[in-house]
């Protein structure tokens, strides 16, 4: 008897188990974002700056900023949706919190902040 109550504790262990599924996240702003900058300080020196954002389906991501070849702020950040917009926050940095759209135009689809602004291209 007991080995029959015990065979029955194990499957309905397994059955509770694999009732809870993670939902899925297909968001349209997963994957690789850019931007690349070229401002010129002077006649002779330039300032390069690219700047790339990952974003992955648990609502976090990794962003990354070069300042002329260097490595400038390497953090992870969150970001979250609400009527189409979304907020990007980099949790222990100094960075400001983003709110950006996602727009489909002719180049292809971009971030853009709420002045107008394109913030980053899909990659």
């Amino acid at each position: 008897m007991k080995k029959l109550f015990s065979l029955l504790a194990i499957i309905g262990i397994v059955l509770a188990s694999n009732c809870s599924r993670i939902p899925e996240n297909n968001d349209a702003i997963i994957g690789v974002w850019q931007k690349a900058d070229r401002k010129e300080i002077s006649e002779t020196e330039k300032e390069t700056s690219f700047k790339i954002w990952t974003f992955n389906d648990a609502y976090l991501g990794r962003y990354n900023h070069q300042l002329n070849q260097v490595e400038a702020v390497k953090t992870d950040f969150r970001w979250t949706e609400e009527d189409n917009k979304y907020t990007i926050s980099y949790p222990g940095t100094d960075l400001a919190d983003q709110i950006v759209t996602l727009e489909k135009t002719e180049k292809g689809e971009v971030l853009q902040s709420l002045t107008g602004e394109i913030v980053a291209v899909r990659n």
